[in-house]
C-alpha cells in the first residue's frame, strides 16, 4: 500500500494502477493473436465473456490486493467481492468484449477506486492504440502513450505524469458535436429510446458514433475526441473510471435524469458541459416517448 503519513497518495497509486492495467492489456493483446471464436461464452443474449476476461480479472485483482489489501472489489466477472470495506476497486477486465471477439477496436481495461460516494482514481488502458488514460481526484485527467509506461524497478513513484498529456474536454456547441450513442444488450427495452435519439439528433449534430466500449467513450469525451456520450443498462465497472476522467478534464457526468449522483445507477450522460443540458433533455424526451 502506498501511504504517506497514513494518507494514501492517489497520484502515486494511480501510476501503479496504470502499470497493472497495461500489464493486463499486454496479456489481452497477446491472447487476441490466438483467440478463437469457439472460446466465447454467452452470459446473456449478445453479451459475451471468455477466458481472456476471466484471466485478466484474476491478474488485476491479485495485483490490486498487493497495493491496497484492505479494499474490496466490484468486478464484472465476480472473481472477488465487496463486504462494505472502506475502499473498493471497481474493475472491468475487458470492456468491449464483443469488439475484442471480432478484433475490432477499441477495447480496454478499466479500473477505479471508490470510497463512499467518491471516485478517487480511475485508469483506462486501451489495448489496440496502447493508450493509458488516468485521473485522480482533484489531480486532472491524463493520457500517456506507448512504451513510456513501464514498470518501476523499485517501489518509488514512476512519475509518468512528466511524460503525459493533460486532457481537456472540447468546447464544441451542439451543432458541431460528435456524439456517441451506444447500443446496450437490453435491446427490447432500449430500442424505442435509441430510435428517438437517433431521429432527434441526426442532422442536428455533426455526427453520431457507436464504438462498443463505454469506458473508451468516456475517455474520448475527456480527451475532446467526442463531445457527448449516453448509454443505459451498463454496469458500474463500465463507467466508473471513465466518469472521473471526464470530470477531471472539465466535463460533466450525470444520470439520464440529470442527477449528479450517478454512481449507483445503470445509465450515464457525459459531455463537455456546454451541451449537457441539451443532451439530457433529448434523453428525457426519448424516455418519455417509450
Amino acid at each position: 500500500m502506498i501511504m504517506k503519513s497514513r494518507i494514501i497518495v492517489y497520484s502515486e497509486l494511480a501510476e501503479k494502477v496504470c502499470v497493472i492495467a497495461k500489464q493486463a492489456g499486454e496479456f489481452i493483446r497477446q491472447e487476441r493473436l490466438r483467440f478463437r471464436q469457439e472460446e466465447v461464452e454467452r452470459k446473456h443474449a449478445h453479451d459475451y465473456v471468455s477466458y481472456v476476461d476471466k484471466q485478466s480479472e484474476q491478474f488485476i485483482v491479485t495485483s490490486l490486493r498487493k497495493l491496497l489489501p484492505e479494499a474490496g472489489f466490484i468486478t464484472e466477472e465476480g472473481l472477488a467481492g465487496y463486504s462494505n470495506e472502506q475502499y473498493c476497486w471497481v474493475v472491468d477486465p475487458l470492456d468491449g468484449t464483443t469488439n475484442f471477439v471480432h478484433s475490432y477496436a477499441p477495447y480496454a481495461v478499466s479500473i477505479a477506486l471508490i470510497k463512499d460516494c467518491e471516485i478517487l482514481l480511475g485508469v483506462v488502458y486501451e489495448v489496440c492504440a496502447d493508450e493509458c488514460f488516468f485521473a485522480w481526484k482533484d489531480g486532472g485527467s491524463w493520457l500517456i502513450k506507448g512504451d513510456l509506461l513501464c514498470a518501476s524497478d523499485d517501489e518509488s513513484t514512476i512519475d509518468i505524469c512528466s511524460h503525459a498529456q493533460r486532457l481537456q474536454v472540447s468546447s464544441q456547441p451542439l451543432s458541431d458535436a460528435l456524439v456517441c450513442l451506444q447500443l446496450p444488450y437490453n435491446s427490447e427495452a432500449y430500442n424505442p429510446v435509441i430510435r428517438h435519439l437517433l431521429a432527434s439528433l441526426y442532422g442536428r449534430v455533426a455526427s453520431i458514433r457507436m464504438i462498443g466500449s463505454a469506458a473508451m467513450a468516456l475517455c474520448y469525451v475527456a480527451a475532446g475526441r467526442l463531445d457527448a456520450y449516453a448509454e443505459k443498462y451498463i454496469g458500474r465497472w463500465d463507467y466508473m473510471a471513465g466518469a472521473l476522467l471526464v470530470q477531471e478534464a472539465g466535463g460533466q457526468v450525470t444520470t439520464y435524469d440529470g442527477m449528479a449522483c450517478f454512481m449507483q445507477g445503470d445509465n450515464v450522460v457525459a459531455t463537455n458541459g456546454l451541451i449537457h443540458r441539451s443532451i439530457v433533455e433529448e434523453v428525457q424526451m426519448a424516455l418519455d416517448n417509450v
